[in-house]
């Protein structure tokens, strides 16, 4: 039986969790404390307000400062350049590291270069230095400072860039305003001919959005060569195969070889045995986008399942399908310990309502009499998105130290989080405790659906919280099962205003984030890793997270044409490894979904700011605890076998007396 680790469901009782010591954040160079300079950002485009501030700090500085360096009592002697860790570590040896070009990455190649530009930073005022735009990232350097200031920024990061023209003493000077993904606004500004800056503006906008102006992603550019094949992290064959499947009850079905039946599936699933392919057909035509419920995880006692499908098409005529009560009717006995089916809803009951009304609608006790309909009461991509904006308003650049808790609370982020760990703590009791199958939809079934079964999945299967079993998770439940990658985050597209964008992904990231939090122990990952997908999420360095689905991705060719996100982590696997990490093998863990026990993670959205960072090198403080780690489990491996050896030469010593086995050692370090 499994053994279930956590301090209680949804807020209940248990102990406070212990906390684990909060590793560096990661991220670009960013300048140490200094002054700051009022200002409001939004998270898709500079407010008016924001643009007229931003024209007047230009003209006041830009003559004064554009052709010369700042001086070095301006940076406050705690400055610190913090580089990208995946950008340094793909870069070691490179000779170009202390010159002002930027260093390149295979493949990469320089788009144009401006001397003598501006990056006005909102904690350390104005620097000069060298600015260059290649076809991969923005590189912006300043020699004269001890240690040399760096910004690397890659394009993919970029949400919009807006330019400021301003007066200056009568000279024309250019202001840019960089909106990012990222939770951070970049602005520049310089003085240079017509040509020269229409040159690095045009270069900045073409390369930032290549697909919006006729060029490829940088992925299909990139040539690092990586000793592990990170495509081959997860099979679906191999996947249902350590899962149990197929078995009497289940198959593997391939009718969708050909992404006929739902293009936003991938080619191969799980369903029920029993079901014929006619019958698949019809269920398909009545489920949205054709996303049928398929297995996304089974219990390898009980056999309850976690099945993901879109909403049914109801519409507000009621319309009903037999094949689809039938279907559902199969899942539920599949699994002989119940009698009962639970559809989480993750949708709010007045929006699936709403959805009844345009054509789409939800499961009706009627027409499924077995079947019990919960509602999780989450709220759609519009209100995250809103809500990444507010909460990038109050972290970058000023934080207003004396509201910050009530201004957290009021872009309900917080919230937000906490519903998305009680709706899938919900579906990990159902399945462990209650032994019951559970199908889970939002309205399409590639968001919400996405989040949730995920993290249930990672609450019932230790497979998943390990490194490699993680990625493979994402590979199945995010990439193969279609969560719409390039439309949420819009990777290479310059319309920023698009209504399809939102950081769904990042939520995600975040549950598993809070989850570390409370189980310090029972990750193999650490928080770089999980701060490292996401700069990639974002990024177009690989090719892990492009396009919307597996049939796209199989047109572009990606797995032959880019290099694999994972390939650059399992190729240095101790640089994402948690060193207190305790394999707790079939132990269920249950969040307390409290915002008691919530918080933000600052290393991840205010990492930008240096007041915020910690003072000690938490990062390169726990790889060392990892090698102090394998160190003593060497010991300990080494005393066991020098016991075992003794324990024969004593029973062969003895010869016919009784013999007398050494119990074996058995440490968790």
């Amino acid at each position: 039986m499994e053994r279930r680790l956590g301090p209680g469901l949804e807020g209940g009782g248990g102990g406070v969790a212990r906390r684990p010591v909060r590793p560096a954040g990661l991220g670009g160079a960013a300048p140490a404390a200094g002054s700051r300079q009022p200002s409001v950002e939004t998270l898709d485009s500079p407010t008016g307000s924001h643009v007229e501030w931003c024209k007047q700090l230009i003209a006041a500085t830009i003559s004064s400062q554009i052709s010369g360096s700042v001086p070095s009592d301006s940076v406050s002697r705690d400055y610190r350049v913090y580089k990208r860790p995946d950008i340094r570590a793909l870069r070691d040896g490179n000779k170009l590291a202390q010159m002002e070009e930027a260093p390149l990455f295979p493949g990469e190649s320089i788009k144009a270069i401006a001397k003598d530009v501006m990056y006005i930073c909102p904690f350390m005022g104005a620097v000069s230095g060298t600015l260059t735009v290649t076809d991969f990232k923005m590189y912006f350097k300043n020699v004269e400072r001890d240690p040399h200031f760096v910004l690397d920024v890659p394009l993919g990061v970029i949400s919009r860039v807006e330019k400021i023209g301003v007066q200056s003493h009568g000279d024309n000077s250019c202001g840019i305003e960089i909106v990012c993904k990222d939770m951070r606004n970049l602005r520049l500004a310089y003085k240079q001919e017509e040509q020269s800056r229409l040159e690095i503006f045009e270069n900045l906008v073409t390369q930032a959005f290549p697909l919006s102006n006729g060029l490829p992603l940088f992925a299909f550019s990139y040539k690092e060569k990586c000793p592990v094949n990170g495509w081959k992290v997860y099979d679906p064959m191999v996947e249902y195969k350590r899962q149990g499947l197929p078995n009497e009850s289940w198959k593997i079905s391939k009718i969708n070889s050909t992404y006929e039946l739902c293009d936003t599936y991938p080619a191969v699933f799980v369903v029920p045995t029993s079901v014929k392919d006619d019958d698949l057909s019809k269920v398909a035509a009545f489920r949205a986008k054709g996303r049928i419920p398929v297995l996304s995880w089974i219990h390898p006692e009980s056999q309850a399942t976690i099945m993901r499908c879109s909403q049914p098409l109801v519409g507000p005529n009621d319309k009903r399908c037999k094949e689809d009560e039938k279907y559902l009717q199969t899942i539920m006995d599949a699994n002989a310990q119940s009698h009962k089916l639970i559809i989480f809803d993750a949708r709010q009951n007045s929006v699936a309502v709403t959805n009844k009304a345009k054509g789409g609608g939800y499961e009706s006790e009627s027409a499924y009499p077995n079947a019990e309909l919960v509602f999780l009461e989450i709220h759609n991509i519009h209100v995250m998105r809103e809500s990444l904006r507010k909460l990038k308003e109050i972290v970058y650049p000023v934080i207003d130290e004396a509201r910050w808790l009530s201004n957290v609370d009021s872009t309900h982020w917080l919230e937000y989080i906490r519903m998305l760990l009680a709706g899938a703590v919900r579906i990990a009791d159902k399945i462990e405790s209650g032994k019951t199958s559970v199908v889970v939809h939002c309205s399409d079934g590639w968001d919400r659906t996405a989040q949730l079964t995920s993290l249930a999945m990672l609450m019932l299967d230790s497979y998943y919280r390990t490194i490699k079993g993680f990625e493979a998770l994402i590979e199945k439940e995010w990439i193969s099962f279609g969560h719409r990658f390039a439309m949420r985050v819009g990777h290479g597209v310059d319309d920023h205003a698009d209504a399809d964008r939102s950081p769904i992904f990042l939520q995600f990231l975040d549950c598993v984030w809070q989850m570390t939090k409370q189980f310090p122990a029972a990750f193999e990952f650490n928080e770089l890793f999980l701060i490292t997908i996401l700069d990639h999420l974002y990024s177009c360095l690989f090719g892990t997270f492009l396009y919307n689905c597996e049939q796209e991705r199989l047109k572009e060719e990606i797995n032959t044409k880019t290099v694999s996100l994972w390939s650059y982590i399992n190729s240095q696997l101790d640089e994402f490894t948690n060193p207190f990490y305790v394999n707790y093998e079939n132990h269920v863990l249950y969040p307390v979904a409290s915002l008691n026990h919530l918080e933000l993670w600052v290393n991840y959205y205010v990492r930008w700011n240096p007041r915020m960072r910690p003072q000690m090198p938490i990062h390169q403080n726990l790889k060392e605890l990892l090698a102090i780690r394998a160190e003593l489990q060497k010991k300990v491996e080494d005393l066991q076998r020098e016991a075992a050896t003794r324990s024969i030469s004593s029973s062969s010593d003895r010869g016919s007396s009784p013999s007398h086995s050494a119990t074996p050692v058995r440490t968790s370090v």
